[in-house]
């Protein structure tokens, strides 16, 4: 991000989308000195209400992703730059990751990944160290007895969602930005704008209608503890619990837990339907408390779903639609963990670094 000191357009910005994308990308610009107002549409519209907040870069990496993986290092390099520029140290709630197994089938998919995928990227030798079971309770005395090892990843972290989405908000005001809470239907309602930004998240295709872009939704649960309760544990723990994965990470008054991920209803998603499913709350619940049984004693006080919007190829679409209008969107599962990476490129769009239709989600690769 640059800092507000430096000389900028004097230009106009509207984002559409006040999620974690549309946020950091009109922070950015407005650091860059354009004159930026935020349509925001709401809190139930935006995926990163409803999220982990995870940072990890190995975390989402699966087969086949190689191209993602790089751009996920890349943006989780621009993490620390980004919560000194907005003031709040407690944003961050985790700085490193331990994955566990809780089989010798789990373990042998981890094994797998470290051994073909992780192991592959430049840093992985220097933060990824495998852990038995008995490492693994050195540093997190609460997990289950099944726990039976795994690997630490340090640098992989997590930030509160929410505390984040408000202070993107803090720092864009402070920054001269506006916030205006609106739903926009049509590009048209903006023609005094001298650029726009569409980060509309689950909602892209209404104002871009020939988006490739298919919806994902997802149960996230947060369990509160209390000075009765096991502390909230130091580490994000993502584990592997007969074939499935879960994710406990920690917040500074307990846990979330997620994900479940199938084919998200787009009429779901167009009427603000995002009711949980039982069966996912349950398999949700079932897995964290057999990894980390002290959640069984924590108060359950939100069992939320969201729609992520996903490309097919699972990278994310930054790019110039035309001349005055810019795409950030179909960033998935990854959208927190991207916004650095995503202001940067939107940013150099913006500065006209960019060619028109070019695909600046692969500029990096």
């Amino acid at each position: 991000m640059q800092g507000t000191e430096e000389k900028g357009t004097g230009r106009t910005l509207a984002v559409i989308g006040g999620g974690v994308i549309g946020l950091t990308c009109a922070l950015a610009a407005a650091d860059a000195g354009w004159h930026v107002r935020v349509l925001d549409a709401g809190r139930q519209w935006r995926a990163a209400w409803v999220a982990g907040g995870m940072l990890g870069s190995l975390g989402e990496g699966h087969p086949g992703e190689d191209a993602l993986l790089t751009i996920s290092e890349q943006s989780v390099r621009g993490w620390p730059a980004l919560v000194e520029r907005l003031g709040d140290p407690q944003i961050m709630t985790a700085t490193d990751s331990l994955f566990v197994a809780t089989g010798a089938a789990d373990m042998a998919y981890l094994t797998q990944l470290a051994d073909y995928v992780w192991s592959a990227r430049p840093y992985a030798a220097d933060r990824l160290s495998r852990v038995d079971a008995a490492g693994i309770r050195a540093r997190e005395h609460a997990v289950g007895a099944r726990v039976r090892g795994g690997y630490l990843a340090t640098g992989e972290g997590a930030v509160d969602n929410r505390r984040l989405l408000a202070a993107l908000a803090a720092a864009l005001t402070a920054a001269g930005g506006q916030i205006v809470p609106r739903r926009v239907e049509d590009l048209a309602e903006l023609d005094d704008a001298d650029q726009i930004l569409i980060a509309a998240g689950a909602g892209v295709g209404q104002l871009w209608p020939s988006a490739p872009i298919h919806l994902a939704k997802g149960e996230v649960l947060r369990l509160r503890a209390d000075r009765w309760t096991v502390p909230p544990p130091r580490h994000v723990i993502r584990a592997r619990v007969d074939g499935r994965m879960v994710y406990v990470v920690p917040r500074h008054d307990g846990i979330v837990v997620g994900a479940t991920q199938y084919e998200g209803d787009a009429e779901q998603w167009r009427q603000g339907d995002a009711a949980p499913q039982a069966g996912g709350v349950a398999d949700l619940l079932a897995d964290a408390i057999e990894v980390f049984p002290g959640a069984r004693d924590y108060t359950l006080v939100e069992a939320g779903a969201g729609f992520r919007p996903c490309s097919p190829d699972g990278l994310p679409i930054i790019k110039r639609l035309d001349d005055r209008v810019s795409v950030a969107a179909g960033h998935g599962r990854n959208g927190i963990v991207l916004a650095p990476y995503t202001s940067d490129v939107v940013t150099r769009i913006l500065g006209a670094e960019m060619p028109l239709g070019a695909g600046a989600e692969r500029s990096a690769i």
